[in-house]
């Protein structure tokens, strides 16, 4: 795995929300985050977070139901957004067969579980791994990914500076 691009402590679910939001203004079509952390570290909250700013971006508001029994959820918000839960599959064929791979090349995409994937997470992802700290009264979240994520982050952060 690469090194980490950033690491943040996030001190409540409101902390979570602004992060999500914040990274659905950094988001465009063939973007992949693979979340990753135990159950209730923030995985879906972050994800939903990120599906209600896109949509409200574009003018909708719809129910962000959790993927853990559907596997995938998608919305349109103007680019296609895939939300997954993988945590039920048992091989990366399963995944395949839910489109996963299309929706890669051409949609926003939140991964949860994305150790379900096997070889066919892409390389180009950002894996975002979410933890417990302060005995679970916070979160922490680590960011991963290539220098393109790395190049793409700091600018987006210098143009939220100004």
């Amino acid at each position: 795995m690469p090194d980490a691009l950033f690491s943040l402590l996030l001190d409540d679910a409101d902390a979570t929300d602004r992060l999500g939001a914040a990274f659905a203004r950094l988001l465009r079509a063939g973007d992949v985050l693979l979340l990753e952390g135990q159950i209730g570290a923030g995985k879906t909250h972050f994800a939903r977070a990120v599906i209600r700013t896109l949509l409200a971006a574009n003018g909708a508001q719809e129910d962000i139901p959790s993927p853990t029994f559907t596997l995938v959820q998608t919305y349109d918000a103007g680019t296609e957004i895939w939300h997954s839960d993988l945590y039920r599959l048992t091989s990366p064929d399963e995944a395949i067969e839910l489109g996963l791979e299309e929706a890669f090349d051409s949609a926003i995409c939140l991964v949860e579980w994305p150790d379900r994937l096997g070889d066919l997470a892409p390389d180009r992802a950002l894996t975002l791994r979410f933890s417990y700290e302060n005995e679970g009264q916070s979160r922490r979240v680590e960011g991963f990914g290539d220098r393109t994520w790395r190049g793409r982050l700091v600018a987006f952060l210098e143009d939220s500076d100004g």
